[in-house]
């Protein structure tokens, strides 16, 4: 093996440098030559690589967002835009490709393999809906991000004796709503996996105010069974006690400079994969299980969804009393 490849895909995630640069000065270190795919399979289609060294990711650790940049491709979808992907790694002469992302991404990573292409995928999602690992790429920055929202949130809502409905992201996922709303203090919680009616929210706004509590939270994944306005209108017109207002924190969620806790996963994970690949392992991805790091087959990630484990809703009962 003497050239590898490396994107970003899908939403991008904080920490998506940090593994970027683990992946160059690790490969450089083996002596193997690094390129990066800009764009993801959109560049990979379009031949769009650039080779990259230690020079081109100093400075980026801190960074947000990728350098690689990312975007969604329709055309990989398809036998033949599979087969033109195949056909420019052959003319780059890439040896292996690693793939950072979340489950569409790592669905393209196991096409790639199934073609006979040489693949290992990095988890990154904020939602943390990875299936096999325990956490994923990004995930702490966005909760960290959702705690100072939430904690500033409630400084004004006490001041005005008001009810805030804080939408966070987590479309098929509610663990950034769970974790965020358990950590932040959250009254009530609805995420996709736990429908909660919109009688019940108000039930416990109301009860909240009944017992004399100056303010009250509700965090609201995006995923949930209803739209967050609609749930502003129904507890407007219920008369809970508080004045509800709403704030959507949205793609603020994704933006900033990652934690401690991510640049580390992100460089364990980033190194791991380049062992990996030049120890001749494909078509798996690199999870973070306990305290290190282990490979689940990406027919496995991408066959199964991550579930919340219960205990976490029956914390965040009895926290929220």
């Amino acid at each position: 093996m003497k050239r590898i490849a490396i994107m970003t895909s899908g939403g991008d995630a904080p920490g998506m440098n940090a593994a970027i640069r683990a992946v160059v000065r690790t490969g450089i270190a083996f002596g193997l030559e690094v390129y990066g795919i800009r764009q993801a399979y959109t560049g990979l289609l379009a031949g769009d690589f650039e080779r990259l060294t230690s020079r081109e990711v100093s400075g980026i650790l801190q960074r947000g967002g990728t350098i690689l940049q990312t975007a969604r491709n329709e055309e990989f979808k398809t036998k033949q835009g599979q087969r033109k992907a195949l056909r420019r790694l052959n003319e780059h002469q890439i040896d292996g490709v690693i793939v950072i992302g979340g489950d569409g991404s790592l669905r393209g990573a196991m096409a790639l393999h199934t073609l006979g292409v040489p693949v290992i995928g990095i988890p990154a999602s904020i939602d943390n809906d990875i299936y096999g690992t325990d956490m994923s790429i990004g995930v702490d920055t966005a909760l960290n991000t959702i705690l100072d929202a939430l904690d500033r949130l409630r400084d004004t809502a006490t001041s005005h004796n008001r009810c805030f409905l804080i939408e966070v992201m987590g479309r098929n996922c509610g663990y950034l709503a769970l974790m965020g709303g358990i950590l932040g203090g959250a009254e009530v919680i609805v995420t996709p996996e736990k429908e909660i009616p919109m009688e019940e929210v108000a039930h416990e706004l109301e009860a909240a105010y009944i017992k004399g509590k100056a303010h009250a939270i509700a965090v609201i994944a995006e995923g949930a069974p209803y739209h967050v306005t609609e749930l502003v209108d129904y507890l407007t017109k219920q008369e809970v006690g508080f004045e509800i207002r709403l704030t959507i924190l949205g793609h603020i969620q994704r933006g900033g400079g990652p934690t401690a806790f991510d640049r580390l996963l992100a460089t364990r994970l980033g190194v791991e994969a380049v062992n990996r690949l030049i120890s001749g392992e494909t078509g798996v991805m690199i999870a973070r299980t306990g305290r290190g790091q282990n490979t689940i087959p990406l027919e496995e990630v991408t066959s199964n969804s991550r579930s919340i484990t219960d205990e976490y809703y029956d914390l965040a009962e009895i926290l929220s009393r």
